[in-house]
């Protein structure tokens, strides 16, 4: 099994699922028990979630740092959960094992770890929404197999519900019946693993807003913006419109608080284009730099640009992503269909200037490539590609060459380093074909190539500049009898002039 590319932080918020003791015993035959955690497989997950109404599984990967941290919280909070009256059960797949590779995909499991919450039988999946230590999966979970909605009865239940932490609904109902009654709590159903919803017939206990109401009424309260939003529209979709869209923050905040996760994930997986402010959050023009990129957000709301401000020293990984420097921080970075631009070092009364320079003249802007140094010694059997040459060496060069695309973490890559190397060394004496490689984690990768996992092989042919897909075995034998087949005809090379090369001091 290749190993598949982590997406951009849609994978950062989410947690694992464990089990229980009695229903363990019962399928001890079956399944495999650690501690309190269920072990489940392709052979006995179809009959395990059957028998269940709620489970929580988490999909992981044995190498996966996040899962290795997630482990012993999950452990700790299946411990807890298996106590409960019923017992929740939690459970783990490990989706790099080849023979659950049908789980994984049927369950659109993209990054580790995955955690999904299964209800009735396997009918009804959502994604995990909560915290990754155990007393917060605990509290969560714990709400997730309770009632949809929870009745408000006094200001005491309200302040404890409606904190300054994540969105909360509110339905101020006179009565709990009746059609708009009903679609509130049916849309509670659905959106509970992202949302906490309540339920009140006297709205003079809440703490913003029209105290006299008497609803039918929505209220949802939110501790970004302008705090509470209501709403009258009891329609299915309006209510969830109203709940999207109302309860995502003009500008998304990259930190290390939960609650932000969720809104960071649907951050990155909106097609938008994104401007994403990093700084350290201890700089002490931070609230400035925050006003600016909100006044931003604001001038700027019909460009279709999402906005985001992060602390650099959570958001680590995304620089890591993006071939960033903490050194250049305040940074600020715009993620586009046609690339990368760029920032670096700026004062917060030049950040909405900036922006509104790169609407207008983004089309004549130099995108931002990450790439690594140009090796200034490129002469082992396997070539080195980088961001910065493979114009060079793969498309512009007139040869036939493999390419792999690797990750230095991947086994199946460090499996596959010396089946390159006796391909290489077996073709050497081949002037018209190159055997090349690139570590496409620090690397931005061209669009040409669709790379989805590691590692990933194409080839490219001097013959019409065919670019394919090698799907086959992984052995030197069917590389060189796929190379001799595809080979197309010596080419002339395409004279390139380098520019702005940075080369590796050996």
């Amino acid at each position: 099994m290749d190993v598949p590319l982590a997406l951009p932080f849609a994978t950062l918020v989410v947690v694992l699922l464990l089990s229980s003791g009695p229903i363990a015993a019962e399928v001890d035959a079956t399944a495999v028990l650690g501690e309190a955690v269920l072990t489940l497989d392709a052979g006995n997950f179809s009959e395990v979630v059957a028998k269940h109404e709620f489970i929580v599984v988490e999909f992981y990967a044995p190498w996966c740092g996040h899962c290795k941290e997630l482990a012993p919280e999950y452990e700790k909070a299946a411990s807890m959960l298996r106590k409960r009256d019923p017992p929740v059960v939690l459970a783990k797949v490990d989706a790099y094992d080849e023979s659950n590779k049908e789980l994984k995909d049927k369950y659109k499991v993209h990054g580790y770890p995955a955690i999904k919450i299964i209800r009735k039988g396997g009918s009804d999946v959502s994604a995990y929404g909560g915290p990754r230590d155990a007393e917060g999966i605990v509290e969560y979970l714990t709400r997730q197999v309770g009632p949809a909605s929870l009745e408000i009865r006094s200001a005491v239940d309200a302040s404890r519900s409606i904190g300054d932490k994540g969105v909360v609904l509110v339905g101020v109902f006179p009565e709990f019946a009746g059609i708009q009654y009903e679609n509130f709590m049916a849309v509670a159903n659905k959106m509970r693993t992202d949302y906490d919803f309540f339920h009140t017939s006297d709205a003079s206990i809440l703490p913003r807003g029209d105290l006299t109401v008497k609803g039918p009424l929505l209220r949802l309260f939110k501790p970004f913006d302008e705090l509470f939003v209501d709403s009258q529209d009891f329609d299915d979709d309006a209510i969830k419109k109203f709940i999207e869209v109302s309860g995502f923050p003009t500008v998304v905040t990259f930190d290390a608080d939960p609650t932000n996760h969720k809104f960071i994930e649907r951050y990155y997986s909106t097609p938008s284009a994104k401007a994403m402010l990093f700084l350290r959050f201890s700089d002490d023009r931070v609230e400035t730099f925050k006003s600016q990129m909100h006044e931003a957000a604001r001038q700027l709301s019909g460009n279709n640009i999402s906005f985001l401000i992060g602390d650099v020293s959570t958001a680590d990984r995304a620089f890591e992503y993006f071939g960033l420097k903490e050194s250049d921080v305040p940074l600020l970075l715009v993620l586009a269909s046609t690339g990368k631009y760029l920032n670096p070092t700026m004062e917060p009364d030049q950040l909405i200037p900036w922006m509104k320079q790169y609407i207008v003249e983004y089309g004549n802007l130099t995108p931002y490539v990450k790439s690594e140094p140009i090796p200034k010694v490129n002469d082992q059997p396997v070539k080195v590609v980088v961001a910065d040459n493979i114009d060079e060496i793969v498309f512009n060069s007139g040869k036939n060459v493999l390419l792999e695309f690797y990750a230095p973490w991947c086994g199946h890559c460090r499996k596959l380093a010396p089946i390159l190397e006796e391909v290489a060394v077996s073709l050497q004496d081949d002037e018209d074909v190159v055997i090349a490689k690139m570590d496409g984690t620090a690397n931005d990768i061209p669009t040409d190539f669709a790379v989805e996992g590691y590692p990933a092989l194409y080839f490219y042919s001097s013959s019409g500049g065919d670019l394919l897909t090698y799907d086959g075995q992984r052995t030197a034998k069917e590389l060189i009898s796929f190379i001799k087949k595809n080979r197309g005809a010596k080419a002339a090379a395409v004279e390139v002039t380098q520019t702005d090369a940075v080369e590796e001091e050996v």
